[in-house]
């Protein structure tokens, strides 16, 4: 058994169904927090990004308080996510099953998970969003820090600045699409949304999709 595949605050708890305790509270708050961020910072960027979205500058009481809300987002961003990373980044190391897993992504996609190896806490696909996650965040508050003029111009020179504006907005858009895969994958598994508003999965869910995961719960706690 590998005590990387549950975290502190997991739980089983007996009944019919039985419930397992997959997220505590404080890691739900940091995960909300951490998801509201993006979705402003990915409102507020595009509206900055293109004149034809300008229009959605009007959610953040226009253009100029527009320009100076978002990098303070991403602040926010930054540091909510290295709270999410420092939580959960031992359960999403890579492992060699995780290669397995997703050498069989028609199996994933097909839903036939008998045919795929038994998954801890985290899959491959999630992880990849994780470690996606992690280093485009970080691609985004550097360029963001060396594109924000009105505290950093002076460290940089102007050729600089462009590098990292360019740099930043290929990372949003790159971000955007990890963003969107998370959330169709979350709609798409019945019960993962659940998981991150109440904190709870039932077991059948838990031995269906993240079955080692429970495994090593149970032996763990008993």
């Amino acid at each position: 058994m590998s005590n990387l595949e549950v975290d502190t605050g997991d739980g089983v708890h007996p009944g019919k169904p039985v419930i397992v305790d997959r997220y505590t509270v404080g890691a739900r708050i940091n995960h909300w927090i951490t998801a509201i961020s993006l979705v402003l910072l990915a409102l507020s960027g595009l509206a900055l990004y293109s004149p034809s979205l300008y229009f959605l500058t009007g959610l953040f009481g226009g253009g100029q308080l527009t320009r100076i809300i978002h990098p303070w987002i991403g602040v926010v961003l930054f540091f909510s996510f290295t709270g999410l990373f420092f939580r959960f980044f031992r359960l999403n190391l890579w492992k060699k099953n995780d290669s397995v897993w997703l050498s069989r992504l028609r199996e994933v996609l097909a839903g036939d998970e008998s045919k795929l190896p038994e998954v801890g806490k985290y899959n491959a696909g999630q992880k990849v969003v994780f470690w996606s996650m992690s280093l485009l965040i970080l691609i985004l508050i550097v360029s963001g820090v060396m594109s924000w003029d009105e505290y950093f111009a002076s460290y940089f020179t102007i050729e600089q600045r462009r590098i990292a504006v360019l740099v930043h907005s290929g990372a949003a858009i790159a971000a955007i699409c990890v963003w969107i895969v998370h959330v169709y994958a979350g709609i798409w598994v019945r019960g993962t949304i659940g998981a991150m508003t109440r904190g709870q999965v039932t077991g059948g869910w838990a031995w269906r999709h993240h079955r080692k995961w429970l495994k090593n719960l149970v032996t763990t706690k008993h």
